[in-house]
């Protein structure tokens, strides 16, 4: 389906159309009628499914076709972390780009500065406002938020804010708000605590499951089975012969990220880090050149493991088993975005097992161990159901991940009054590889 077939704005189709978007992809296509006829929906998708996209397109549509007040903010948009709420801000900055559409992400770790740029938006009114519950919770506490005229609420990544602690956050920001509303709820996952939030927030919505909680086919999975003392070695190993591709290294623990990268610093690998000790201009900064290809590798906690936009990302390695199987989803997901392929390397040392265990009982298959080099030891046996015996490691060949290449911008969007600001950072027509679908 073409984006030309919501028949939205000529305005906004011109920012479809400059950003590189033809067709439109399968949850765009079920849930952009939904939300432009004005119902409540709950939907199911992943990250990489073009969901960003799918609330954008039509919030974007809905405000330059029905009256709304312009000293009120008129749509918010709910996310966990600051570094979705940036990346939404951007893709909102190239769709809305050549319409009067005005916008601010607001989210914590700034200085005073953008906090009072924060208060002048929420204060004289703004079109879209993409928050994480936290910062929007100081700003009304302050009693200037302008909220009676709100039309529109998104709350994406829900599960994610739950699991987060946020709930009770979301429902003191939702008690601010106009009854009469449209509200639609984007979850990976829908856990019980999430349909009781569900029912408590949307009127009679319309649901939709694009996504189950599988990674998708094209992801080469494969895991080391190893000794704690292996796997500094190891990652070493596996790097080495990966030096020029994009790789994404997730720990469990923030200690676990500060001590690897710098033990690949060390090693001399183009690395850095991404936790929620680092300062947020750090953390941007790293993500800039990460996306640019100035940087071959980011060590990170799960802040990354969902809602952030790189396509191109050749491996991925769970440095520590993830918590829970959703979580190495969502990991793993990094890679194989849109067409690419992608390969996701797991390290499980014996403490692990049980966890792996479950996580393989969620894929409903178990995942290919391949074997430790001789050079770094005995490995042990993948036996999760009797850890205590020792002895070598399991069997498998291993895959070549691919990637493709696409650079990233940056750059922070600010509230605009009128006319989009035109100036640096416009997007452009023509790339080389000119994507087909709005994989945001």
């Amino acid at each position: 389906m073409h984006f030309y077939d919501f028949d939205f704005d000529d305005d906004l189709l011109d920012g479809i159309d400059a950003m590189g978007y033809t067709t439109a992809t399968p949850v765009q296509e079920k849930v952009i009628p939904i939300i432009l006829s004005g119902k409540d929906l709950i939907a199911s998708a992943q990250t990489g499914t073009g969901k960003t996209a799918a609330f954008l397109l039509p919030t974007i549509q809905n405000l330059l076709t029905h009256t709304h007040d312009a000293s009120q903010i008129n749509s918010m948009i709910i996310v966990p972390t600051r570094e979705l709420a940036v990346q939404i801000a951007q893709v909102l900055e190239g769709m809305s780009y050549f319409t009067n559409i005005s916008s601010i992400a607001v989210y914590g770790g700034g200085d005073g500065n953008s906090f009072a740029v924060e208060k002048k938006a929420l204060s004289s009114g703004v079109d879209i406002v993409i928050c994480t519950p936290g910062r929007m919770i100081a700003h009304l506490n302050m009693g200037y938020v302008k909220l009676q005229g709100l039309k529109y609420l998104v709350l994406d990544e829900a599960d994610r804010m739950l699991d987060m602690g946020f709930h009770d956050d979301i429902e003191k920001i939702i008690s601010y708000l106009p009854k009469e509303r449209q509200t639609l709820l984007f979850s990976a996952t829908m856990p019980e605590k999430m349909r009781k939030l569900a029912l408590k927030i949307l009127k009679d919505p319309e649901q939709v499951n694009i996504a189950i909680s599988k990674p998708p086919e094209k992801i080469v999975q494969e895991a080391f089975v190893v000794h704690e003392e292996q796997k500094a070695p190891l990652i070493k190993h596996v790097l080495e012969s990966r030096r020029k591709q994009s790789v994404i290294i997730f720990c469990s623990r923030k200690q676990n990220v500060k001590q690897l990268t710098l033990l690949l610093k060390k090693a001399k690998f183009s690395v850095e880090e991404i936790h929620s000790d680092l300062e947020q201009e750090k953390r941007e900064q790293a993500l800039l050149d990460f996306k640019n290809k100035k940087l071959n590798i980011l060590v990170a906690t799960d802040i990354l493991s969902r809602g952030i936009d790189i396509e191109d990302i050749d491996l991925v390695i769970n440095y520590d088993v993830p918590n829970d199987g959703e979580d190495y989803i969502h990991r793993i997901g990094r890679t194989a975005r849109a067409a690419t392929d992608g390969t996701a390397y797991t390290f499980i040392t014996p403490k692990e097992q049980g966890r792996f265990s479950r996580i393989e009982q969620l894929l409903g298959h178990e995942v290919v161990k391949v074997p430790v080099p001789e050079a770094f030891g005995p490995a042990p046996v993948y036996q999760p159901k009797n850890r205590k015996s020792g002895g070598g490691g399991g069997g498998g060949n291993g895959r070549p991940g691919k990637g493709r290449g696409k650079g990233g911008n940056n750059r922070k969007f600010h509230h605009k009054h009128g006319k989009n600001n035109k100036g640096g950072g416009a997007p452009h027509k023509g790339p080389s590889s000119p994507k087909t679908s709005a994989q945001q």
